[in-house]
């Protein structure tokens, strides 16, 4: 297929027009290379992707409303995969702007190209962040998600709120993602995995939020991006029985879709820590600390509906996974 992916230079985006790319996909990418972490990073995963004749890449900004028509009118693209955001909890705190212009005006523009060319499906990122206040735990896709902790976790929701309009009014096939702390070889500098094994290789205290008492559902970078391709080729219809009376939050009458994609078995972080030690084969202090705002305490994503609706069936254990991610790290940061 013909294919866009922005945020190609990203750790999601990346991996996913990889994996596209391998299988065949036309794909083009794009990205804006801005600051927010380290530039070199997002250019070595853009060299990656052009050691495959069918990538190809264009700096673009989602907001700049007339670059993004050009590029819709020079090609015909059938599916468009939306990974370009601005990422962070933390960070949407101190430049709240970032995340409007990128997450709400990018995303809207987006949304206008695929309706005025007819793109066939629209699969886009959201985050298991939208949850926020809930504590029902595993967080399921037919629970709330209207109290949001952060601007970031807002404008995702706001994400899933804009594509149903526009496959309420447009027939638009939209799907969102809800990730769940995503991890592996590639990853963003500002997450835990490479701040975490940042100190240890450095024998520095590691800061520990929420003095550990928080627990994640770490999803390996694989098995997201099979997720993502499997909910790719499986183009979302409208849901005969969607009653307005009791109404289902994944699904309606019109062609659109949400679904978490996580292990659906979360880790203590103190647990995580531990593992990434053995991974690296080095043991550091830990500083425990208060808990961040805008941070949820614990994730655990209930998977059932896209394991029903797509077979998906995530593989990789976070012991395999941190093994992984720690021979990457030593390679890519240690190493060279």
């Amino acid at each position: 297929m013909k294919l866009l992916v922005t945020g190609a230079a990203g750790f999601i985006g990346y991996a996913l027009a990889d994996s596209l790319c391998q299988r065949g996909d036309d794909v083009v990418g794009i990205d804006n290379l801005n600051d927010y972490y380290d530039v070199g990073l997002k250019q070595a995963r853009l060299a990656q992707l052009k050691q495959h004749d069918n990538f190809r890449f264009v700096e673009l900004d989602l907001a700049d409303t007339d670059a993004l028509a050009a590029l819709f009118s020079q090609h015909e693209f059938e599916r468009v995969l939306n990974m370009a955001a601005q990422a962070g909890v933390r960070y949407s705190l101190e430049n709240p702007r970032a995340y409007i212009d990128s997450n709400l005006v990018g995303f809207g523009n987006l949304l206008e190209c695929c309706r005025n060319h007819d793109v066939e499906h629209l699969v886009y990122a959201s985050s298991s962040s939208v949850y926020g206040a809930n504590e029902k735990i595993p967080f399921s896709t037919s629970d709330n998600v209207d109290h949001p902790v952060s601007l970031y976790a807002a404008t995702k929701k706001a994400n899933e709120l804009m594509a149903h309009s526009y496959s309420h009014l447009y027939q638009l096939p939209s799907t969102g993602l809800r990730f769940f702390t995503v991890y592996g070889p590639w990853g963003r500098p500002d997450m835990s995995p490479i701040l975490f094994a940042d100190a240890i290789t450095r024998g520095e205290p590691i800061k520990v939020f929420n003095r550990g008492r928080h627990s994640r559902d770490f999803t390996y970078i694989d098995d997201i991006v099979d997720g993502v391709v499997r909910c790719l080729d499986r183009v979302p219809a409208e849901n005969p029985d969607w009653s307005g009376l009791e109404p289902d939050p994944a699904s309606s009458r019109a062609p659109w879709r949400i679904y978490n994609i996580g292990r659906g078995e979360p880790v203590e972080l103190l647990r995580y820590i531990e593992l990434m030690e053995q991974a690296l084969g080095k043991t550091t202090d830990r500083e425990l600390l208060p808990a961040q705002p805008g941070d949820v305490e614990d994730t655990f994503a209930d998977i059932e509906d896209l394991v029903a609706d797509t077979g998906y069936s995530p593989s990789v254990s976070i012991e395999q996974g941190l093994q992984q991610f720690a021979a990457w790290y030593m390679d890519y940061y240690v190493k060279k």
